[in-house]
């Protein structure tokens, strides 16, 4: 297949233009409107043939960022369709909550393909405004790790990792689960999504995938801000980077592995997902760590490790289901962050299992959401937008 061409195409077929701002839909059939962490993953993908789209994606994205400094993780772009549930304030047009925090490794990927300093001076004080809310408003204890207040800011929305803080044993269903995250937006509304009230009274998650994507974004911050000559925002980004690596360290880490954890005491949430392999993108592990990792997980065909790809659960877990959403089936978007991980570390031999993994589901099946580990068959959503991500995975040399 001329993955390029298809790419194209698709990034057209779901292009929108609403209120003279411009987008991408992760799927015009399942998700027509615009999500945040998307949109950073749309934008990585345009930087190889459009850079001038991928800046459209970032500033269409921020245009609804909050005064406090959250990017919502949806924006509805009053488009007229009926929402699967009340997501926003009750009030506006735009989501409640935010999601993984991709924004600076997007921007500085526009930049680093397409050299432009007066796209990173404009865009450069909002991106600075939600780092600065993430650590300010979502770490009430001043432990240095950043709380979630709803599974769906993980990005994974039914994830067992997030089973028992929800009260949710591993055979609940997708229908369960899903009202019980909305059941918690409720809650968090009727305490006006007051981080700190909220967290300690519904839904307190030190996730690992987002601690990690922060602190590799951190350091791009810094990098930012260094080019521009932004001293203050470059020590900001550069120590909060230091104190939540350290933190995951002392408060997440334990047999090797790195661990979710949930309430006041740091309870860890011991469901094997991918989430072990996150902390690859953010260098957290030491190269034995990280070779023990590989060899002990990734390689283990018992548990993660499919003819496929990557199980986003172990197969050895109670909860895996490998067509269920992100209960075991494979997602582009953890390959990707696992395949710049793995080649951080030096693991070609697996980055390259993962790059070819995606170009054969890919051609069998299309722009799939997610994928049956088990047999490759596509299911979910149809012209979806994360096996684009691929298109980033071509350019090394490996």
């Amino acid at each position: 297949m001329d993955l390029e061409k298809e790419v194209r195409a698709l990034y057209l077929n779901n292009r929108r233009i609403k209120n003279g701002y411009q987008f991408t839909v992760p799927s015009p059939g399942t998700y027509p409107y615009q999500w945040m962490w998307d949109s950073c993953f749309h934008a990585i993908v345009l930087s190889h043939f459009d850079p001038e789209s991928a800046k459209k994606e970032l500033f269409s994205l921020l245009s609804r960022q909050l005064p406090d400094g959250m990017v919502p993780h949806v924006i509805f772009w009053k488009q007229g369709l009926i929402r699967p549930y009340e997501w926003g304030w009750g009030k506006d047009d735009i989501g409640s909550i935010t999601q993984p925090p991709m924004l600076a490794y997007a921007a500085w990927e526009i930049h680093r393909r397409a050299p432009d300093g007066a796209f990173l001076e404009k865009i450069y004080p909002q991106l600075l405004a939600f780092y600065k809310f993430l650590i300010e408003k979502r770490d009430p204890r001043d432990h240095h790790l950043i709380g979630i207040v709803n599974p769906d800011e993980s990005g994974e929305d039914n994830s067992p990792r997030f089973d028992a803080p929800l009260n949710l044993k591993p055979d609940v269903s997708f229908v369960h689960h899903y009202l019980r995250r909305h059941k918690l937006v409720d809650q968090n509304r009727k305490c006006n999504f007051d981080a700190e009230l909220c967290m300690s009274q519904t839904f307190w998650v030190k996730d690992v995938p987002f601690n990690a994507i922060l602190i590799h974004n951190l350091q791009v911050l810094s990098h930012i801000a260094s080019f521009l000559g932004h001293k203050a925002g470059e020590h900001f980004a550069e120590q909060n980077h230091q104190l939540i690596k350290t933190a995951m360290r002392e408060y997440l880490f334990k047999d090797g592995v790195y661990w979710s954890s949930y309430d006041y005491d740091y309870k860890p949430l011991q469901v094997a997902t991918w989430a072990h392999f996150a902390p690859l993108f953010a260098g957290l592990y030491t190269q034995e760590e990280a070779q023990k990792l590989v060899d002990t997980h990734f390689k283990n065909e018992e548990t993660f490790h499919a003819s496929y790809g990557i199980r986003t659960v172990s197969k050895q877990e109670p909860s895996y289901r490998s067509t269920e959403f992100w209960r075991g089936p494979i997602w582009f978007a953890p390959h990707w962050f696992m395949y710049k991980g793995l080649r951080a570390y030096g693991f070609k031999e697996e980055a390259r299992f993962l790059r070819n993994a995606n170009l054969t589901l890919l051609k069998q099946n299309g722009f799939r959401e997610y994928f049956n580990p088990e047999t490759g068959k596509g299911l979910g959503a149809k012209d979806f937008t994360w096996g684009t991500l691929t298109l980033d995975m071509l350019d090394d040399d490996i």
